[in-house]
C-alpha cells in the first residue's frame, strides 16, 4: 500500500497533495499553508490550524506531520516537486539526488523567490522520506519547444552560451491546460492557442499543436505582465536610472522588482486582485485597467507569432476568477474574434466566448502533473 506525496513549495506559501501511485494518480487528499510570515495557517481535509509566526522551512515539518495521520498505514514511495528553473538543460522531469541539487542551486539566482524555496523542500522530503524517490518538474521544460528566435536577447553570442536567455514559467500549468484540450478539444489542441495563466504571478504562452512556440516571461519570472508585486516588462533604462539617480543597489533593486511593483505598487492599496475589486480607489482601478491592457498587447503579440488564432484560454486564480478581468482584457478584440458572453463570464462558465472564436476558462491542476511525473518516474 503506497502513496505519491506532491509537494509545491513557495515564499508564501506551500501546497501538497497525496495521490494514488496509480499509473494515472488519483488524488486522495490536498492541503496546503497559507500565509506564511506573520500569519501562516494549515488547511487540510476542511480543517485549519494556526500557525503563526513561520516560514517554509518550519513549515515543512508540520506538513509532513498532519500528513502522517492522513496515510493511514501507506507508504511514501515518491515525492513530486515543483521547481521553477530548470535552466537550458532540463526539458522533463529528473529524479532528484544531491549531485542534481548542487546543479539546480546554480539557477537560484535567475528564481530568487522560488528556487532556494523548492530546493529546500527537496532536502526537507529526503530527510522525512529517505526510501521515497524524488522527482523535479520543471516550470521552465516546456517551454523548450520554442524556436530559437524566442529564446534569444538581442546580446553577444558569448553571453546566451553562458544561459542569458528567455526560459519562460509556468510551464506545468501550461502543460496540464494542453492535455485538457487534447482530452476535450482535441481540434482546438491541434491548433492555435494562447492561454493566460493569470495570478499573482501572470503570464501567457502561445502553443501550436500543444507544443509553446512564445511565451511572455523571459530570462527571469520578472518580464512580461504586470503581476501581484512584479513590474512585468520595463525599460532597462528605468533601473539604470534608479541606480544612478536613487542609489539602489542590487540588493535593494532585488527587493523592488519582486516586492514593490506590479499591482501593489500601481494601486498603493494590496496586490490581490479581490481587494482591488473591491475597492472604490481610483487607483484601484488604474491598477486592474493597466494589468487587463497589457494583457491585451500581449494577446495580439503571441497571435503573431502563431501565425493567427484558434482560441483563447484563461486559467489561474484570477483567470478563473475574475469575471471583471476577462472582460477589460477582451475589450475592443472582436477584430481578432475575441469577445465574452457577459453572462457567462459572469458565472465563470467553462465557455464564455461571444466572437467567432472560442474563449474558455480551464481551472489548472500543477499538483496533477507532478503526480504523473512522480508515478511515471517509478516505473522508468
Amino acid at each position: 500500500m503506497s502513496r505519491l506525496l506532491v509537494l509545491n513549495a513557495g515564499s508564501s506559501s506551500v501546497k501538497f497533495g497525496l495521490y494514488t501511485d496509480d499509473l494515472v494518480p488519483a488524488e486522495v487528499l490536498r492541503g496546503q499553508v497559507d500565509g506564511l510570515g506573520a500569519t501562516a495557517k494549515l488547511v487540510v481535509a476542511g480543517e485549519t490550524t494556526p500557525l503563526g509566526r513561520t516560514d517554509a522551512e518550519h513549515a515543512l515539518p508540520v506538513v509532513f506531520g498532519a500528513l502522517g495521520r492522513h496515510l493511514h498505514g501507506h507508504r511514501v514511495v515518491a515525492v513530486g516537486h515543483r521547481i521553477v528553473h530548470g535552466g537550458p538543460r532540463f526539458a522533463a522531469p529528473v529524479v532528484l539526488d544531491r549531485a542534481m541539487l548542487d546543479v539546480l542551486d546554480g539557477f537560484s539566482s535567475l528564481a530568487p523567490l522560488h528556487q532556494p524555496h523548492n530546493l529546500a523542500a527537496v532536502r526537507a522530503a529526503m530527510a522525512a522520506f529517505p526510501e521515497a524517490v524524488q522527482v523535479g518538474c520543471f516550470d521552465t521544460a516546456f517551454h523548450r519547444t520554442q524556436p530559437p528566435e524566442a529564446e534569444r536577447f538581442a546580446i553577444p553570442r558569448a553571453l546566451h552560451d553562458e544561459g542569458v536567455r528567455r526560459y519562460g514559467f509556468h510551464g506545468l500549468s501550461y502543460q496540464h491546460i494542453a492535455g485538457v484540450l487534447a482530452a476535450e478539444h482535441p481540434a482546438l489542441h491541434a491548433g492555435r492557442v494562447i492561454v493566460a495563466h493569470l495570478g499573482s504571478g501572470a503570464s501567457m504562452a502561445a502553443l501550436r499543436g500543444g507544443r509553446s512556440v512564445a511565451t511572455t516571461m523571459g530570462f527571469s519570472a520578472l518580464d512580461g505582465l504586470p503581476m501581484g508585486t512584479r513590474p512585468g516588462q520595463i525599460d532597462p533604462g528605468v533601473l539604470l536610472w534608479l541606480i544612478e539617480e536613487k542609489g539602489h543597489d542590487a540588493k535593494s533593486l532585488t527587493r523592488f522588482l519582486y516586492k514593490d511593483c506590479g499591482l501593489l505598487g500601481v494601486s498603493g492599496l494590496s496586490n490581490d486582485m479581490r481587494v482591488l475589486e473591491a475597492s472604490d480607489a481610483p487607483e484601484a482601478a488604474e491598477a486592474i485597467a493597466l494589468f487587463a491592457y497589457r494583457i491585451r498587447c500581449e494577446i495580439g503579440a503571441l497571435a503573431a507569432a502563431l501565425g493567427g488564432l484558434d482560441g483563447l484560454v484563461f486559467t489561474g486564480g484570477i483567470g478563473e476568477h475574475s469575471a471583471r478581468v476577462r472582460a477589460e482584457a477582451l475589450t475592443g478584440l472582436d477584430w481578432l474574434g475575441l469577445a465574452v458572453d457577459p453572462a457567462a463570464n459572469a458565472a465563470n462558465a467553462r465557455e464564455i466566448g461571444a466572437g467567432s472564436l472560442p474563449v474558455l476558462v480551464l481551472p489548472t491542476d500543477e499538483e496533477g502533473v507532478i503526480a504523473a511525473a512522480a508515478a511515471a518516474a517509478l516505473t522508468s
